[in-house]
């Protein structure tokens, strides 16, 4: 009795699986019949109804492939390949047009239903819908290729190779003092600026100059706060007129780099958000209070160009000067704290702070996970901010007008005095 339950029970789920496999061939073929609408009777090789049943004859090709021999699945699909080809190429010679797109389209509506059977139902699902979705927006990507420049397709395919191609290679363990340096956990971090800079290249380009300095200052900072800094002070030289604005677009650009390091500590050790987020908030309220007021007050007036981006965001050299700067700073932190303890960390965060925040922040926050207590770790990241932010304040004082320099080192320097102040006191509390 129990034999045929289960024999029951699992009919049933191979017909629902079979009937998952039909509809996510519909699907496709849906997709496909619409951009082939207004075509006439007999010009459409493969319609929904052709689509559907593809996915069916995958689905079933799979079950007798696992009931009575492995050879139906390859059996099948050279067959349905034969049979695409032999009407693709006829109608390739007749309509003069060499499109491959349907022939693709077919094999992978056979292989979904196959995979429906075979491995999950809930995958075939999602590839289906994916695969849709991108035959849908075919104008969208040309245009998209169209858009592309040559730097940005370079910086994707660099993205790509010291993601895919070069993290796995890297071996997963400490070397040096204290094993202080993992190449595989120093290269998570050099790819996790790239993205950001990566993202944060192409929210500039998106966004445009029609949007003002405000939202350009905004996205620009996920990419490189400095670099803006250094443009529009030295732009404030040529309009001074535009002075009050390029101060608040610089402290909204300035003011993007307490999130991103609340970003990392969330990836990387996610016991420093507690003690670390009031500080970093009220740093971030006396930063874009002042950029909003300002940019309020000078509103009309608010036009000018976006920073030029002259270099490939994602260059692979400056990836691998950020990996050494990181692997240098880990190195030094693990041991200063050997010699000196948290103050060895802490001078290190400082010094570190002129050059980059970034890097110094990664480490902070990847020693907290062992050695380094979390009270220090947190003021060690602040004193980092404080000093980066008080090289912008400078840039802003030595290469802008004397108002643009005022309007942005008074903010930055009450800022982060004030997160500093922030975070000694709830130590004090605590």
């Amino acid at each position: 009795m129990n034999g045929i339950v289960n024999d029951f029970l699992l009919s049933n789920q191979q017909a629902l699986h079979l009937g998952i496999a039909l509809l996510l061939g519909a699907v496709i073929g849906i997709q496909r019949g619409w951009q082939a609408r207004n075509r006439k009777a007999g010009e459409r090789i493969a319609g929904v109804r052709t689509f559907a049943l593809v996915g069916l004859f995958g689905g079933i090709s799979a079950l007798l492939a696992e009931e009575i021999t492995i050879w139906v699945l390859p059996a099948a699909i050279l067959s349905l390949t034969a049979i695409t080809l032999v009407a693709f190429s006829h109608q390739a010679r007749q309509q003069n047009t060499f499109s491959i797109t349907n022939l693709i389209c077919l094999l992978l509506t056979f292989s979904y239903g196959a995979v429906t059977i075979a491995v999950s139902p809930a995958l075939a699902a999602a590839a289906a819908v994916i695969t849709a979705i991108i035959l849908d927006n075919r104008e969208e990507i040309h245009g998209l290729l169209n858009r592309l420049q040559e730097k940005e397709l370079d910086a994707g395919l660099k993205l790509l190779l010291i993601t895919v191609v070069m993290l796995p290679l890297l071996p997963n363990r400490g070397f040096g003092p204290g094993e202080a340096l993992n190449p595989y956990n120093i290269w998570i971090m050099v790819v996790l600026i790239a993205m950001i800079s990566f993202i944060g290249y192409f929210a500039v380009r998106v966004v445009g100059t029609a949007k003002g300095i405000l939202f350009t200052s905004l996205f620009a900072g996920l990419s490189s706060s400095t670099a803006l800094t250094l443009h529009y002070a030295k732009a404030s030289r040529s309009a001074d007129e535009l002075s009050p604005q390029l101060a608040a677009g610089i402290l909204i650009a300035c003011g993007t780099m307490f999130p991103r390091i609340l970003v990392y500590c969330t990836l990387l050790n996610q016991a420093l958000l507690p003690v670390l987020l009031g500080p970093v908030l009220i740093t971030v309220l006396f930063i874009y209070v002042p950029a909003l007021l300002i940019w309020y007050q000078h509103r009309d007036t608010l036009t000018t160009e976006q920073p030029t981006l002259n270099k490939n965001p994602l260059d692979l050299s400056s990836a691998l000067i950020f990996g050494a700067l990181l692997a240098a700073i880990l190195l030094l932190a693990e041991l200063l704290t050997q010699w000196l303890g948290d103050k060895g960390v802490l001078m290190l965060s400082v010094v570190s702070g002129l050059v980059d925040v970034d890097a110094i922040t990664l480490a902070i926050a990847r020693l907290s996970l062992g050695s380094l207590d979390q009270e220090t770790a947190v003021i060690a990241i602040l004193l980092a901010t404080l000093s980066n932010s008080l090289i912008k304040a400078a840039m802003a004082l030595i290469f802008g007008t004397r108002s643009l320099g005022l309007r942005v080192a008074i903010p930055m320097v009450i800022a982060v005095g004030a997160g500093v102040l922030a975070a000694w006191l709830q130590a004090v509390m605590s």
